[in-house]
């Protein structure tokens, strides 16, 4: 496992983490039972991962109360990672559909201090508001009681996770350019990469490191999701729709030739383009398994795309990943 500095932070992160939402829902077609969840964040730690991102709202603190099990006595040696912002205490969430926000400084407070409980500890490393608004990144009280709790040490460093789909470019410019972010988090992968670039752009001249979800495309570039393919109504992937999966693939049959100049497979390529952005501080791949933790801290050995080779896969995206015919002669 490679490691790598989380923004201005100075904090040393493993390049893959943990995203601990899986553990909490079952929005991957997979429930996850408790004894389970504890065995992966352990064999997560084993394989080198550091880094463990959740959020409050992830089955109501569920997975919080489990990251903080299977850690207990070891909290200097992890990064925690979580997410606010959503009234999860006075509204219930049906299906998938979204709670109402509240990122105001109260809540701030209250929604802390539940989460240090759950944790059990008295510090979170990463505190980042979740799928803020542009209200949010424009509230100077805020951002001064976030920076606040940074002084107490409550806090080590806050950042935001946008979303809920591809993410909001406006509202995640002005939070890299107006406010101390440590760390901005989105959707970035081969098959999506805006509004990324900008991010990872502007986060350059700001010393933000950047967090990507999302990498493998809901599991597009897996090679377990086909055009056949049908998401239960409770997948979180059931938004994706069949256009683009079928799109998806033929764009994935155009790169096959740039993994396999490389003795790579796709999720290879797909893993390794990312890393090979030097702004990337940590890649967030959904692991529902074993056997997948391993399969993506091994991809975290410092062989990535070099700057012509990542440069020519994104031309390849601007392209739309059409691939000029050779003519029959």
């Amino acid at each position: 496992m490679k490691y790598r500095t989380l923004g201005k932070s100075g904090m040393k992160v493993s390049e893959i983490g943990f995203g601990a939402w899986t553990i909490g829902l079952d929005w991957w077609g997979k429930k996850i039972d408790d004894e389970e969840a504890v065995r992966m964040l352990k064999r997560a730690y084993d394989l080198g991962i550091n880094f463990y991102e959740t959020a409050d709202m992830y089955g109501k603190g569920k997975s919080e109360r489990l990251m903080a099990q299977a850690f207990r006595g070891m909290r200097d040696e992890v990064v925690y990672s979580s997410k606010w912002g959503y009234d999860m205490y006075s509204a219930e969430q049906i299906g998938h559909s979204e709670l109402p926000q509240k990122h105001d400084p109260e809540f701030l407070q209250f929604a802390l201090g539940k989460s240090l409980e759950r944790l059990q500890t008295d510090y979170i490393d990463v505190y980042s508001l979740h799928n803020p608004k542009m209200g949010a990144i424009k509230s100077d009280a805020l951002f001064a009681a976030l920076d606040d709790l940074v002084a107490k040490g409550t806090i080590k460093s806050h950042g935001a996770a946008l979303g809920p789909a591809i993410g909001w470019k406006d509202e995640g410019l002005e939070a890299i350019r107006s406010r101390n972010i440590t760390c901005l988090q989105t959707v970035y992968n081969i098959l999506e990469q805006d509004p990324g670039r900008d991010f990872l752009r502007e986060a350059e001249c700001h010393k933000v490191g950047i967090m990507v979800r999302v990498p493998d495309a809901s599991g597009l570039l897996t090679g377990k999701v086909t055009a056949e393919t049908k998401f239960d109504k409770n997948d979180h992937r059931s938004f994706r729709k069949q256009e683009f999966i079928m799109e998806a693939m033929q764009k994935i049959e155009n790169m096959k030739p740039i993994a396999n100049g490389k003795s790579w497979n796709i999720t290879e390529l797909a893993i390794k383009f990312i890393l090979s952005q030097k702004q990337i501080s940590v890649v967030l791949p959904t692991m529902i398994s074993m056997e997948e933790i391993e399969m993506f801290t091994s991809i975290s050995d410092g062989n990535y795309l070099n700057a012509s080779e990542a440069a020519g896969v994104e031309q390849m995206y601007e392209k739309n990943f059409y691939v000029q015919p050779v003519a029959s002669k």
